[in-house]
């Protein structure tokens, strides 16, 4: 097998992993507070990290104040995007809230365009448009279905590509293990103090064993996110990313009873066919070594 079949083996593991702590979450959030299982579950999430961590010899690297300062800002989007996603996913149908997330290399291109000046041609524009497009019929501004918790959904998309965004700026030395980290202990400090305002309640077997469970599946998907860019090229390993779609699908169907209606699997269809192109045309882009004058970008 070669590297980038490896890889794109780790990446759909890893994403099935990453919906089924979501899966997990969602139901124990019909026992427990919000904040006590994001609390809990990033309490051994974070020791099991820093236990890699240490395994790795990351906590031996040194890390200059401008990379502290870019961690810090990247943990803070992560706390944002944690929260205004975990509440819109107790709410909404799983595979909603993962379509919407997976925007994301759109939402990363055109943000990087507006703010860093980075450029795009048409080509990817074209596939920006039509992925916004998507978004659209899935959240379909204005129905019954367009709500509060919908909302949120699009403000955690805001968080998260402000978090990747910032990581392009930070150094290639700096172990990612490291920036997750930062980011597990941050969410989990966050966690508790709003869950200091909440009443938590007992765990039982059932509510417990979905917490463990969380935890221990975001902590696979965080280790074999770390493999996977160990593993291959990312650019032909990254519209792996996508089966996460099927995967919230399957369980959405299977453990909620929720199948997405026909505008909503259009909309994820559209999302999904932009990213992957987006992806692969960044690919193609990195691999050249000049681009003729006259020619646009993209």
């Amino acid at each position: 097998m070669s590297d980038n079949a490896r890889g794109a083996v780790l990446m759909m593991v890893s994403m099935a992993a990453f919906t089924a702590n979501d899966a997990l979450i969602k139901r124990a959030g019909a026992d427990l507070p919000l904040m006590q299982i994001i609390a809990t579950r990033g309490v051994v999430a974070s020791l099991a990290l820093a236990a890699l961590a240490w395994a790795t010899g990351a906590f031996r690297a040194r890390v200059s104040a401008r990379d502290a300062g870019l961690v810090a800002f990247r943990s803070a989007a992560e706390v944002g995007a944690a929260w205004f996603y975990l509440t819109a996913l107790l709410q909404m149908p799983l595979a909603n809230v993962m379509a919407l997330l997976q925007t994301l290399p759109l939402t990363v291109t055109l943000a990087a365009a507006l703010v860093f000046g980075e450029p795009v041609g048409w080509r990817r524009w074209s596939a920006i448009g039509l992925g916004f497009l998507g978004m659209l019929l899935i959240v379909r501004p204005g129905t019954e279905g367009f709500d509060a918790y919908t909302t949120y959904a699009l403000i955690a998309v805001g968080f998260v590509t402000a978090r990747d965004l910032v990581v392009r700026r930070m150094s290639a030395e700096l172990p990612a293990i490291l920036v997750t980290l930062a980011a597990s202990v941050a969410v989990t400090v966050f966690a508790a103090l709003l869950s200091l305002g909440e009443r938590w309640e007992p765990f039982t077997p059932a509510s417990g064993a979905m917490v463990l469970g969380a935890a221990a599946l975001v902590s696979l998907a965080y280790l074999l996110s770390v493999l996977v860019m160990r593993t291959g090229e990312v650019g032909a390993i990254a519209p792996f990313r996508y089966t996460g779609l099927v995967w919230a699908l399957l369980l959405g169907w299977f453990v909620f009873g929720d199948w997405p209606q026909a505008l909503t699997l259009a909309g994820a269809a559209l999302i999904a066919g932009s990213g992957v192109f987006t992806l692969a045309r960044e690919r193609r882009l990195r691999r050249r070594t000049a681009t003729p004058a006259g020619r646009p970008i993209g």
